[in-house]
């Protein structure tokens, strides 16, 4: 087969050219790998998510995620596509989108366990809030440039703003492991946006008050901290069945196909997926997975740290800083070491909005940190 680098001479003016050629292939690689895992993992997964759901075709929740996955690497390289100016634009609207149907969640939403966080239609199910994530990134990045210009823009206040909105709708769905997650990416952006120190340490004083008082705002909140810090007093089935699985992989796994606490772990198409990737294919593909998401955080923030424009700068790193972030949350609840928060592993979990609002991640964080004339710093 011919080598895709010489499908185009780097004189190729059009646009599909002049993308392969600007786009950084290493990031674009990991992605693609990542989303094939994926699809491997759902077809490991599909038959015992079916047969506890009572689903007919077992390969069902498999075939859904392939094509998931089709479409998600259609939305990943058209927005790779875009020029800075375009970011902006496709960020300002879908936020503006995602926020209003948040806005109507409370009266039109699908309720399950207790929230209120999907759309449905057609046969699916549509979590707004993950689309909402990439963009307000972005748009509290360009704020904070917008506001560093002294243009008498008062960026940094619209930032703050764009940010309050957006955990005060999620509070009310309620989604507090989503609140964490901005929460964590919105203090990343500002502090590499110059901010003064004492600023984002005010800034992360008001994040561990306000977690911490979710405790008691949110019975939800309390029970999953209780069960982590006391499990000897409560039912931890999901999470000991999710260590279990993990155990009985061993180094190189038991085989496709032939893991079996995974019929005992109810969420193990979603939440769950890395515990079916560790039974069945073991510790050396478990320390393969995590290896590519941290190959894709540290070169997608050493290509953003690189760039000269404040604003691509920040919204980069910001979303690449998400991206790794939420990996770690999810693998960290399969290994028990914090509190479940139903956090999918990004590529690798099963669902539409889960697929789609990553790839739209990556789509804008390949755009932005695309090669342009002076937009790297030199040496």
């Amino acid at each position: 087969m011919a080598n895709p680098a010489h499908a185009f001479s780097r004189s190729d003016r059009t646009q599909v050219g002049l993308w392969w050629w600007t786009t950084d292939r290493w990031l674009l690689g990991a992605v693609g790998v990542l989303i094939v895992l994926g699809v491997l993992m759902s077809f490991a997964a599909s038959p015992a998510a079916a047969a506890r759901m009572n689903v007919g075709d077992p390969f069902h929740f498999a075939v859904r995620q392939c094509f998931f996955a089709a479409t998600g690497a259609v939305i990943l390289i058209s927005i790779s596509m875009l020029d800075i100016r375009g970011v902006r634009r496709a960020a300002f609207f879908i936020y503006l989108v995602a926020i209003a149907i948040m806005i109507a969640l409370p009266f039109f939403g699908h309720n399950a366990k207790g929230a209120t966080r999907w759309l449905e239609f057609g046969g699916f199910s549509l979590q707004p809030s993950e689309f909402m994530k990439p963009a307000l990134i972005i748009l509290v990045a360009w704020m904070f440039a917008e506001g560093q210009k002294g243009e008498g823009v008062p960026g940094v206040s619209i930032a703050f703003g764009l940010y309050f909105l957006s955990i005060g709708l999620l509070l009310i769905q309620p989604d507090v492991g989503q609140t964490v997650l901005i929460t964590v990416a919105f203090g990343a952006a500002f502090w590499m946006a110059g901010v003064p120190l004492s600023w984002v340490m005010l800034l992360g004083g008001v994040a561990v008050a306000g977690l911490s008082s979710t405790y008691f705002l949110f019975p939800h909140v309390a029970s999953r901290v209780d069960r982590f810090l006391s499990p000897e007093t409560t039912d931890t089935h999901q999470v000991d069945r999710a260590a279990e699985a993990i155990a009985n992989g061993g180094l190189f796994g038991r085989g496709p196909g032939e893991g079996v606490m995974k019929r005992h772990v109810p969420d193990l198409h979603t939440d769950f997926i890395y515990s079916v990737a560790a039974e069945e294919y073991g510790l050396i593909f478990s320390l393969i997975l995590i290896s590519l998401f941290a190959f894709l955080v540290i070169r997608g923030l050493y290509k953003a740290m690189k760039l000269n424009d404040p604003f691509q700068q920040v919204a980069a790193a910001g979303l690449f800083v998400m991206v790794g972030e939420q990996a770690f949350i999810n693998v960290a609840v399969n290994l028990n070491m914090i509190p479940t928060k139903g956090m999918t592993l990004p590529f690798i979990s099963y669902g539409g909005s889960s697929m789609w609002a990553i790839c739209l991640t990556l789509g804008f964080a390949l755009a932005l940190t695309r090669r342009r004339p002076g937009a790297y710093a030199q040496g």
